[in-house]
């Protein structure tokens, strides 16, 4: 569960209490508030509402309450530097959320904010920064790279396991061995929380054994070879060659989101493929691709990657198979 922390540091602990209850037990409705959001959203507006913070300071303005001429200021700030618009969405989300988490008027909600912030999409464009697909025959050629050590196992069973559950790489990360089933036809592999499953119902992924990636039989080499039997699937492995231990009284270690998006760049650059271009997401990216290229079922394929929205499928698909049955093939 996040913290019970102000995503503003500005706000008095009164601001943001329940009226009539006592600090304990405000102090727990706010920690529940709080794991309204998932838990990378949260970090994520943190560091956002931090950063309007820093801004407002030299600027004369507050942050909470924040003026709408100070939020519109802020965007326009955040746009001339060059920030996304996804980015700069995310900024006002969190502005948004932080004045109602303290109960007090949305700045966000002003007429000008919302001017403003309409004149920044047409300017910067709101067209996503998409990474490339790695697709089957990419990963293989990534695969033939990973040295025969035990980083080496690691890497090879993420890559394989990434690709074949078409994972986020949350997803990924989070896995632990009591989350894996055996199967007759390969691996059931339980999510326990993901970005489309907030409540922690969980759903199941079936990973077969395969006959060219194998990501069953990957898995099971570096579950063997760094002995994991219990806890987090995949774990900082040492320069000297061993699983980084925890410290005391800590959990043990498991990887960073940061850590998978690194080892998809480096065996990327190594098998000759634009590291820039590719990212973490490019493993779910070309398991989709890969599937919509050889025909699967959209239905199927969203089984596997656990989209709710066919909208985001239907446009993998459609740059998949571009080149197929295109009206011009016929005459140009």
């Amino acid at each position: 569960m996040p913290e019970a922390v102000p995503l503003i540091g500005a706000v008095e602990p009164a601001a943001v209490e329940p009226a009539g209850l006592p600090a304990e037990a405000a102090s727990l409705v706010e920690a529940y508030q709080r794991a309204s959001k998932a838990d990378a959203t949260v970090r994520a507006y943190r560091a956002d509402a931090a950063m309007f913070e820093a801004w407002c300071s030299p600027h004369g303005f507050r942050p909470l309450p924040a003026s709408p001429e100070a939020v519109a200021a802020f965007l326009v700030a955040e746009a001339e530097a060059g920030r996304a618009a996804s980015t700069i969405n995310r900024r006002l989300a969190a502005i948004r959320y932080a004045h109602k988490l303290a109960r007090l008027p949305d700045p966000t909600e002003d007429e000008a904010v919302r001017a403003t912030l309409k004149g920044i999409r047409r300017k910067v464009g709101v067209a996503p920064d998409r990474k490339s697909a790695i697709t089957a025959d990419m990963l293989t050629a990534m695969l033939s790279h990973t040295p025969q050590s035990l980083t080496g196992k690691r890497d090879r069973a993420l890559l394989a396991l990434g690709f074949a559950g078409a994972f986020r790489r949350s997803e990924i990360v989070a896995l632990d061995v009591s989350d894996l089933r055996e199967d007759p036809e390969g691996l059931r592999v339980l999510v326990r929380r993901s970005k489309v499953d907030q409540e922690g119902a969980g759903f199941e992924k079936a990973i077969p054994h395969g006959r060219f990636i194998r990501p069953v039989a990957l898995v099971r080499d570096w579950l063997e070879a760094a002995g994991i039997t219990t806890g987090p699937m995949f774990r900082p492995v040492t320069r000297a060659g061993r699983l980084l231990p925890s410290a005391v009284g800590s959990p043990l270690p498991r990887l960073t989101t940061q850590s998978v998006a690194d080892i998809v760049k480096r065996y990327a650059t190594a098998a000759g493929l634009d590291a820039a271009a590719v990212g973490a997401h490019s493993l779910r990216a070309g398991y989709i691709t890969t599937a919509a290229e050889r025909g699967a079922d959209m239905a199927r394929i969203m089984d596997q990657s656990g989209h709710r929205d066919p909208r985001t499928v239907v446009g993998y698909i459609r740059r998949a198979n571009a080149f197929k049955g295109h009206s011009g093939s016929g005459f140009l």
